[in-house]
């Protein structure tokens, strides 16, 4: 059984960019909101956290700003060059994505180096994604490995997702099994869907394991709550069902069940989980339509990884026909709500020409 990948998010700067200024980018008026005013003199006067504060919000069109790339890469490596690792991670990211800069991953690499020397996990796990898919470097295992480690190491989730696939497919590294399963487990307690899902498509059962990830304790408060109609509890409830527990036995046919009554109250997780089930075969008929139903509310409901499991099915043909732009603006659209397989993704169709 193949494995799932996880993806990749970026940021930083070492050097003058070509168009940065010392002074201001933000001409202070009556039309600026007073906090992008305080944030701004902040700045200028070299407070680096609000040279950074400032660039999530030109990227992120927070405070009253429209959106604005080259204002926020202007600002992120303001920070940057005042060791605010974050960013610097941020600036990586913009040109893995082409924001507001010509995709350059080279430059990128450069930017994650020093996050990452900053001890910023999410730099070291993306300057590992640039080694494990020899993106804008020669691809090496053991240098990919070796930066998911300190990721991991720092609880950066996209490590500990990348050093369980190392362990698994023997990348870099001598397979083992139980070593895959102790990363993914990790990851999954960080709140990594593709660590939970590694485990939860019988990789875990290979090993004669049964994970459990705390919703034991949990059980009976989520079946008052979705007896009540709320669709979290029922998500939740779903969730245990497939991964077992000290509770219950696995069993995907209740999973379904809670999972389509959460997903029917709107709750974007179940209905993603619903498509996997689908997606996987998992206790029912294998069928990617399904799956793309699903996902599709899912993605309509923000959730991101919905968006890229639908960015998925279109690059890869799966119950639709292939359609690379449709794959593209599915992974963009998984990136924007912070889904960060959807942003590596996003970056490799763009490096691809697509």
């Amino acid at each position: 059984m193949k494995f799932i990948k996880s993806a990749l998010p970026m940021f930083l700067a070492l050097g003058t960019i070509s168009g940065y200024s010392s002074a201001s980018s933000v001409s202070v008026n009556e039309d600026v909101s007073p906090e992008i005013v305080r944030l701004t003199q902040a700045c200028d006067s070299g407070d680096a956290s609000s040279c950074f504060d400032l660039g999530e919000c030109y990227s992120r069109e927070r405070n009253g700003v429209r959106l604005d790339f080259s204002k926020a890469r202007i600002y992120y490596e303001k920070a940057c060059s005042m060791n605010v690792a974050k960013g610097c991670d941020s600036l990586g990211y913009l040109y893995i994505m082409a924001r507001g800069v010509k995709q350059d991953y080279s430059q990128a690499k450069t930017y994650f180096e020093k996050a990452c020397d900053l001890n910023n996990g999410s730099g070291c796990y993306h300057l590992g994604s640039l080694y494990n898919g020899g993106y804008g470097v020669k691809q090496d295992y053991r240098k990919a490995n070796t930066y998911y480690e300190k990721a991991c190491s720092l609880n950066e989730v996209g490590g500990c997702d990348g050093m369980g696939g190392s362990y698994y497919s023997g990348e870099g590294v001598k397979q083992d099994y139980s070593k895959a399963s102790t990363y993914w487990e990790k990851a999954c307690n960080l709140g990594s869907d593709t660590g939970c899902l590694n485990l939860e498509l019988g990789l875990d059962n290979s090993w004669g394991k049964r994970h459990v990830y705390g919703l034991d304790k949990k059980y009976y408060e989520n079946e008052k709550a979705c007896n009540m109609n709320d669709a979290s509890g029922c998500n939740n409830i779903g969730i245990l069902y497939v991964n077992g527990g000290l509770n219950v036995k696995h069993d995907y046919s209740k999973a379904y069940a809670y999972f389509e009554k959460a997903c029917s109250l709107n709750e974007g997780g179940a209905c993603r989980n619903l498509g996997k089930l689908y997606n996987y075969g998992l206790d029912v008929k294998k069928d990617y339509s399904q799956a793309k139903n699903y996902w599709e509310k899912a993605c309509n409901l923000n959730d991101g990884q919905g968006c890229n499991n639908l960015g998925v099915l279109y690059r890869n043909g799966q119950g639709v026909r292939q359609n690379m732009s449709m794959a593209k603006d599915y992974f963009r659209k998984a990136c924007d709500h912070g889904n960060q397989t959807g942003c590596e993704n996003y970056g490799y169709l763009n490096q691809e020409g697509y």
